[in-house]
């Protein structure tokens, strides 16, 4: 399986309910589902229970009522457990209420936790292990001043304690990955049937944990029939590489034509054409203006070169030679080190009119779409646009803030006038698509926050579209495995410090260690 639901909380809530109102899955049944298994992951990441205090934090939603139940599981094993509920025990009802009073009823010691009585009831004697299951997915805008304070308390108890959350750890907004303005602190999270797309984005990183995802008996069918908004890859997304043949040569591998470079910018182009060669393709030609090759190919004797005019600028019209070498080549990248002359626009409007293979447009040629919207609206369901959080915010007239506040919202924005793939590129990746459900990367790798990383990247989304891939799943390949190749680097690099030339000749090696460790089907 390429790739994995990632719903947002209220998808989750409908998946429960489906299963309920569909299938008769009872509510409490699904409950008791989550806490067992809640109850299976902390006994293996801590060992017996037996005697040991555990404070387990009751919230007045279904978050509260998985803490409940695992409190109760936990009594049954020998620990020490106090159930601390927010609200006055009338106030639990329906299945909340059901597994609240299950626990009440084997004798699980339990008080009303108040802000008044807050200090005194938490620290009393420091405890081994904390159950987080005081909002869950149930958040909605900033905390307020009381839960605040509890999960203050929490934080300090959890320097010293194993701090376990249920489903998503309090204060954690479920759909962003963001807090607001502070969060539990998680030794790791237990989440149920799928992981909340907040909970992959990498500000939540910090606050999680460990991550274990845990079926609590969704049927498939509903979510089949109630698809995700989200999707995260899995080292499936391998998988889609085209199959090598032992007859295949360098035409059959792909030919990948990048067009780009202007002075001052020729390592881009460079760049792409080594992350083209890199990933497998049989040839990587870069056009430029002529006087600008031989410095793009900087003693690369494997990256092809092809001049334009007779200058370092572009030429006025698109020469016939280029048409051609076009006409040849599987894929084009267009836009590393292009430059943002006039005549870099000029150039690019004529490109776009032309017929062309798959193409990915990337850096520059991203800067000029922004400055004339019809660009955009020309362009096919075939192309990948690829823009860094700047490139965005330019793209959609937004600031960068605006874009970092909420990337999955973000790498939709142009569904409205581009039918092609979007990437947005940075840490945990998005890969948006009109009518289809946004993929998120798994790699949140500092060693691919270099310039020319993108460019890297570009070479690589264009190789599998020469070799045949489709549009979204070639732009899903491309950023795993640079996602892939980054991982691999951390080795070496563990505070950073690489080259991105080290990115492209790194993927080889990264893809080779991730399949041999892949078990065989």
């Amino acid at each position: 399986m390429a790739y994995i639901p990632l719903p947002t909380p209220a998808e989750m809530n409908s998946w429960d309910t489906q299963a309920i109102t569909t299938f008769g899955i009872r509510e409490e049944i699904l409950m008791e589902n989550a806490s067992r298994e809640a109850l299976h992951v902390l006994l293996e990441l801590t060992g017996s229970v037996t005697g040991k205090r555990v404070l387990a934090f009751m919230g007045s939603g279904n978050n509260g009522g998985d803490a409940a139940a695992t409190a109760r599981h936990l009594h049954n094993l020998g620990a020490e457990v106090l159930l601390l509920h927010t609200k006055p025990v009338r106030a639990y009802n329906k299945t909340s209420g059901y597994h609240f009073k299950l626990a009440r009823t084997i004798g699980t010691p339990y008080a009303l936790l108040t802000s008044k009585n807050a200090s005194r009831l938490l620290s009393a004697e420091q405890p081994d292990i904390i159950i987080d299951g005081l909002l869950g997915t149930g958040l909605r805008g900033t905390l307020s001043s009381d839960k605040k304070s509890l999960i203050e308390h929490i934080n300090r108890l959890g320097q010293k304690a194993f701090v376990f959350a249920l489903d998503i750890p309090s204060g954690l907004n479920g759909t962003l990955g963001t807090v607001d303005p502070v969060a539990v602190r998680a030794n790791a999270t237990v989440t149920f049937e799928a992981a909340k797309c907040g909970l992959v984005m990498p500000e939540a990183r910090q606050w999680i944990g460990d991550l274990y995802t845990r079926s609590i008996g969704i049927p498939t069918q509903v979510q089949d029939t109630h698809s995700a908004s989200y999707y995260g890859m899995t080292d499936d997304v391998l998988r889609l590489r085209k199959p090598q043949s032992e007859a295949m040569h360098k035409g059959s591998a792909g030919k990948v034509l990048i067009i780009g470079g202007s002075k001052g910018l020729t390592g881009a182009p460079h760049l792409s054409a080594l992350g083209a060669m890199r990933s497998g393709a049989g040839y990587a030609t870069v056009a430029s203006p002529a006087l600008l090759t031989q410095e793009i190919k900087a003693g690369q004797s494997g990256i092809l070169t092809l001049e334009l005019g007779i200058s370092n600028e572009w030429p006025i019209h698109v020469p016939e030679v280029l048409i051609q070498e076009i006409q040849n080549s599987d894929s084009l990248i267009i836009g590393p080190g292009m430059g943002r002359s006039k005549e870099a626009a000029n150039f690019l409007r004529k490109l776009i009119t032309r017929h062309r293979p798959p193409t990915v447009f990337d850096a520059d040629a991203l800067y000029h779409l922004a400055k004339d919207e019809n660009l955009i609206q020309s362009l096919s369901d075939s192309d990948i646009l690829t823009p860094h959080p700047g490139e965005m915010a330019r793209l959609s007239r937004k600031t960068i803030s605006e874009i970092q506040a909420d990337r999955l919202t973000a790498a939709t924005i142009l569904n409205d006038t581009f039918n092609g793939v979007v990437v947005l590129k940075g840490a945990a990746s998005c890969i948006a698509q009109q009518g289809r459900p946004t993929v998120i990367s798994p790699f949140c790798t500092p060693t691919l926050a270099v310039a020319g990383s993108g460019d890297v990247l570009s070479g690589i989304i264009g190789t599998h579209l020469a070799q045949g891939v489709p549009v979204r799943e070639a732009a899903c390949l491309g950023v795993y495995e640079h996602g892939l190749a980054g991982e691999f680097l951390e080795n070496d690099f563990p505070h950073r410090g690489n080259l991105p030339q080290e990115i492209a000749h790194a993927l080889p090696k990264a893809i080779r260690k991730n399949l041999c460790s892949q078990p065989t089907t």
